[in-house]
């Protein structure tokens, strides 16, 4: 089977890619910047030009490919992209996608977006959800919730290099799951009838608050944490404000999902009927405790072979490649 892998690049994408080569899928990967994209050629995969923003470059990338994974997205903090990408290049590819047979097509939405539709970037994902649908085309929908790979720079490298973690005192809850295993679970989904037409929940075992993630962080690092709260009332304000101008609208979204994390919500769900179609086992999801063990203990370890004997606030672990 060919695939054509659409944010090969990103946090997720790359895993993806990674995974459908180690399994012996012929990988095309849809990119602007093949500079930026040179590792994914090291890695084995074929790179072909193409921009959701010239709809022009997508009918060729679909010659030859049975399915099309899209992890592309535009940053939340990006509305202009958002719109231009996210929405009408998108709509452009599903339409290609079925003039060119292709078998199936899995995207990546947002969990719980349906509640959030004033948000662009929710909106967004709705939409292609319902585009992609009604297309006719065989298609799988990953709803998702938040990354493990997020939280390092989030919560584990400032409380590392002694800085300020900055929190809104929120209540919401995220099941964050680890890329690694979107990307085994959505390259399995290719080859099982019962996934194709559906919409699956692809969450962690447990969901988080932020600071239930720092006292982990705490506890496995040995290490406090400088933790500063944001008032609510502060962050609507200052996004009543960033809505008023266009220039500023980038960070108006920022804040409206900032906003989000005073709601309550849990962004978890129920994995009974992924678990089903997927025939996921018991391990085959990892815990965010297990995540951060290894983390912090790849960094001591890197710490010690550099025979380091004390960490200060002047270190920077965002040096350290792990």
């Amino acid at each position: 089977m060919s695939l054509l892998i659409l944010g090969g690049t990103g946090t997720l994408g790359r895993q993806i890619v990674r995974r459908a080569l180690n399994e012996g899928f012929q990988v095309r990967c849809f990119v602007r910047n093949f500079r930026k994209a040179a590792f994914l050629k090291e890695w084995g995969a074929e790179l072909i030009y193409g921009d959701l923003k010239l709809p022009e470059t997508i009918p060729l990338t679909l010659y030859g490919i049975t399915a099309i994974i899209d992890a592309s997205t535009a940053r939340p903090s990006d509305l202009y992209n958002a719109r231009q990408i996210d929405l009408k290049g998108k709509y452009i590819l599903i339409e290609a996608a079925k003039r060119a047979n292709i078998k199936h097509y899995i995207f990546f939405s947002i969990l719980n977006a349906h509640k959030y539709p004033s948000i662009p970037l929710m909106k967004l994902k709705l939409c292609i959800e319902y585009k992609l649908s009604h297309s006719g085309l065989n298609y799988t929908i990953f709803n998702l919730s938040g990354f493990f790979q997020g939280l390092i720079t989030q919560y584990a490298l400032p409380i590392l290099d002694n800085k300020s973690i900055w929190i809104t005192g929120e209540s919401t809850s995220i099941a964050y799951i680890n890329t690694e295993d979107v990307a085994k679970l959505s390259i399995r989904g290719l080859a099982i009838i019962k996934a194709k037409n559906r919409i699956l929940t692809l969450v962690g075992d447990k969901s988080w608050t932020s600071l239930d993630i720092i006292r982990l962080c705490e506890r496995i690092s040995g290490q406090r944490s400088n933790i500063s709260k944001v008032p609510i009332n502060l962050l609507t304000f200052l996004r009543q404000i960033t809505q008023l101008f266009q220039w500023t609208w980038n960070i108006s979204e920022r804040l409206a999902f900032a906003k989000i994390l005073f709601t309550g919500d849990s962004f978890n769900a129920d994995m009974e009927e992924t678990k089903s179609v997927l025939k996921i086992k018991l391990n085959d999801i990892e815990s965010l405790e297990i995540y951060f063990q290894e983390y912090f203990s790849k960094i001591m370890k890197k710490l010690k072979e550099l025979n380091y004997k004390t960490l200060d606030s002047g270190n920077n672990f965002n040096n350290l490649n792990f």
